[in-house]
Parts: structure tokens; C-alpha cells; sequence
């Protein structure tokens, strides 16, 4: 993807100019009045700026400060037809990266931008490297600060440096694999392999030889040995995915490795040592397999020393607010888009939907409103149909709107006076003062009310 540039600069054969000669090697945009400039860099994601020092009436420095204020990780080269030391000066301790006089000399303005952006990777991979550290002490992106969550860590904590056997439970999308990852990557075995297997989405045929490998000549195709899963994960940890999904006759192969510690690769006779720690996770009820006869009661017993359940996301609602920042954070990198917030009134739709696809299904509804949404919030509007539920969330408002005025016109003013009175000292818990405050009178004049309504 090639790097963006904005060029702010009012004369519009210099901006014409520098996109001609930028654009085989660059992402550019330019605008020729300052505010307008100010607005494209706020509503897209930018690289680096080409800014003139006087833009009009406008003063470069001062957009300059906003635009650092708005983005301070920017590279931002100024340019001017009148240059001097103290206008360079000026602009390098206010954040540009570099200062270049027209006529610009475009074999030294590549260099600057080249020099630019290369401090702006930099810059970018501090970021990364802060949001990994980041969200390894989120554990591993883990992201909640419910009493549901916080239990969760606390038993992330005390197995993480064990090697008993964890099976994860709980509804899709709730994030299991996080909680693994988060169990392997925080100890004892975190600079060795974590390996995924999903058993429901390999067929039966397949799934034993993905475990545990096979000998050259097995069987047609097999023209060389390949390693399975656990000699692949050795001192490391395999997950087992939708573990309630493994067939009977696979199971006691698996159980024969948690007692043993140790398989046999298919096609050969040569017993193999592993050692692996196992975590499986599952959105089944085991035990109810276990009665109807479709799981092994004793792998069901060697898999579930250590159980963590995994809330679904209506059960945490205090948590969704937490949620849709982070995934505004990861959506904005990936969209390049500026979106920073949510309003009120999208965040109180958000929080009356049931998620029955979970975390996962926030993370989509968040990224879809990212992709629509045309500024840097997000409102009921960017939101899919779904979480607005058959009836347009807007459709509501005004069918409520339109009912409460059809009662309205049917009431005296006296009769909507002593309602509002009535609703906010209700609202307010009988605080007088706050209701007047949030009446608009005062005390005296709410106490007038109170007494002419006989609301005492």
C-alpha cells in the first residue's frame, strides 16, 4: 500500500505540481485553503504533509500546532517562498520534520519525504510494539473489567506455569482461543509453540493424521514422513478447538496420549514421548455427551481437571463500552479511518442488543459501522440493520416522537407542567434542587409547583 501524503498549499499550480510529481510513488491529496486541508487530515489517515507557511490568511504554524495536536506521530515538511532562520526554527520546534524553500528542488524533497517516513515507521512500529506489551498485559488482547472477566484473569494467573490439563467452555464467539493463548503466552511455556487444531472443521479421515502424522507409504500420496501436531508443539501447547466435535474411535487415541504422554504416528510402530500441554475448548455441554454416550467419560475427566466458563457477552453488557474502543483502535489501523468515538445514542443501541454471536459479532457490527461512518463518530446510523433491530432505530424515534405529540395536543399546558414536575422529582429521587436545576427554575418557583400540584 503506498504511503499518503497531504499537500496544504494555496497556490494551486505548486499543489498540481507536487502531485504530478509525487503520485507514481504516493497516496496524494491536496487542498488549497487551510480549514478545508485541516478537514481531510482529520477525516483520513495520513503519512506525512507538505504544508505551505502561509496558507491565504492563515498562518502555517498555527495549523501546523492542530495538526500535530490531531496526529502528533505525522511527518509534516513545511514549505515557503519565504524563508528564514526564524520561521525554520519556529516550525522545527513546533513539530515539523523538516523546512524546504520554493523553488523546491525535487530531487531534495524526495530525500526529506523519504527521511520522513522512514522516522514515521519508526514511530509506527513503537506503536505496535507498545500495543503488543499492551495487550499482553491485557492478557494476550483479552479485553473486560466485569467481576466475570477479572475471575477469569485471576485463573489465567494461577494456571498459566502448570501443565494440568484446562478445557475452556462456553458459547461461540466468546473468545476461547484468546483465553489459551492467554494461558500459553503469559508462562512457563510461552517461547515454544501454540498450536491450533480445529476438530470440527477437519474431517474425521484427516484429523488423526493432523495429530499425529504419518510415515512415507502410508498410504497413496504419502511420498515423504510428516510430522504431526504433537511432535510439532513438543514443550509447547496444542488447543484443541470444538473438542466436542472429535469422533469416539479418535478420542481413545487422545486419551492414550494425556495418560501415556506419548503416540504413534500412523504407518509406523516406533512410539513417540511428547510432551505437550493440552487446553480444549467447546461450546457443547461434555457431560450431557458424556450420558447420551457420544464422548468418552474418562478423556471427558482427563480433559476437565481445570475448567474456565466463558460468559456470553449479554451476561457482561459493563464490558461492551471497553469492547468497541478497542475495536475502534484496530479497525481505525486497519481502515485508515480517524473514527474516534461513539455517540450516546448508538452505544445505548449497542448495549440493548443480545449478542447471540458474542464478542465476534460486536467486533463486526463495530467494523461495518467503521466503513460507513463518514466522520470521526460513529451514530446510530453507521450501525448494520440488525442491531437496530426489524424496526429502523430512527423509524422509532419519530413513531415516538409522533405519539407523544398526538398526547400532548390533547393536554392543557397545565396538565404537561404538572408531568414534567412530577417525572423529574421522581427522576432526581426528590432532590429538589437538582429538579429545578433541571427544570430550568428555581427552588422557590419549584416549590410554588410542588405546592399548586399537591405533588408533596
Amino acid at each position: 500500500m503506498k504511503r499518503r501524503i497531504l499537500i496544504i498549499d494555496d497556490e494551486l499550480s505548486t499543489c498540481t505540481m507536487l502531485k504530478l510529481a509525487l503520485r507514481d510513488r504516493y497516496d496524494v491529496k491536496y487542498a488549497t485553503d487551510a480549514l478545508q486541508g485541516l478537514s481531510i487530515f482529520k477525516a483520513e489517515r495520513f503519512d506525512l504533509v507538505l504544508l505551505d507557511l502561509m496558507i491565504g490568511e492563515h498562518d502555517g504554524i498555527e495549523i501546523l500546532k492542530q495538526i500535530k495536536e490531531h496526529d502528533r506521530d505525522v511527518a509534516v515538511i513545511m514549505i515557503t517562498a519565504f524563508g528564514n532562520i526564524k520561521s525554520s526554527v519556529e516550525a522545527i520546534k513546533n513539530g515539523a520534520f523538516n523546512y524546504l524553500s520554493k523553488p523546491i528542488e525535487m530531487d531534495e524533497l524526495f530525500v526529506f519525504i523519504e527521511q520522513a517516513l522512514k522516522v514515521r515507521n519508526l514511530s509506527d512500529e513503537v506503536v505496535y510494539l507498545s500495543d503488543e506489551l499492551k495487550n499482553h498485559f491485557q492478557v494476550q488482547g483479552m479485553i473486560g473489567d466485569s467481576s466475570a472477566v477479572r475471575e477469569i484473569y485471576a485463573m489465567i494467573e494461577k494456571l498459566k506455569d502448570v501443565d494440568t490439563t484446562v478445557t475452556i467452555t462456553g458459547e461461540s464467539g466468546t473468545g476461547k482461543e484468546l483465553v489459551a493463548r492467554a494461558i500459553h503466552f503469559s508462562g512457563k511455556r510461552q517461547d515454544k509453540r501454540f498450536v491450533v487444531i480445529n476438530c470440527a472443521a477437519i474431517p474425521e479421515s484427516l484429523l488423526e493424521e493432523e495429530l499425529f502424522g504419518h510415515k512415507r507409504g502410508t498410504f497413496t500420496g504419502a511420498t515423504q514422513d510428516k510430522k504431526g501436531k504433537f511432535e510439532v508443539a513438543d514443550k509447547g501447547t496444542i488447543f484443541l478447538d470444538e473438542i466436542g466435535d472429535m469422533q469416539l474411535n479418535l478420542q481413545s487415541k487422545l486419551l492414550r496420549v494425556l495418560q501415556q504422554k506419548e503416540f504413534t504416528a500412523l504407518g509406523s510402530n516406533e512410539i513417540q514421548k511428547t510432551d505437550v500441554r493440552i487446553i480444549a475448548a467447546t461450546n457443547k455441554d461434555l457431560e450431557s455427551m458424556v450420558r447420551e454416550g457420544s464422548f468418552r467419560q474418562d478423556l471427558f475427566y482427563r480433559l476437565n481437571v481445570m475448567n474456565i466458563h466463558l460468559p456470553p457477552l449479554r451476561e457482561r453488557k459493563q464490558d461492551i463500552p471497553l469492547l468497541c474502543r478497542h475495536f475502534i483502535e484496530q479497525f481505525g489501523r486497519e481502515q485508515n479511518k480517524r473514527v474516534k468515538e461513539i455517540t450516546p445514542e448508538a452505544m445505548e443501541v449497542l448495549l440493548s442488543y443480545d449478542y447471540p454471536g458474542n464478542v465476534r459479532q460486536l467486533a463486526n457490527f463495530i467494523e461495518h459501522a467503521m466503513i460507513i461512518s463518514n466522520g470521526k463518530v460513529i451514530d446510530v446510523k453507521d450501525l448494520p440493520g440488525s442491531v437496530k433491530g426489524t424496526l429502523h432505530y430512527e423509524e422509532e424515534q419519530e413513531a415516538c416522537e409522533t405519539k407523544l405529540r398526538e398526547c400532548l395536543s390533547k393536554m392543557s399546558i397545565k396538565e404537561v407542567e404538572r408531568m414534567a414536575v412530577e417525572a423529574t422529582l421522581e427522576k432526581n429521587a426528590g432532590k429538589r434542587g437538582e429538579t429545578a436545576r433541571d427544570l430550568g427554575i428555581s427552588v422557590r418557583s419549584l416549590l410554588n409547583k410542588i405546592n399548586e400540584y399537591r405533588l408533596s
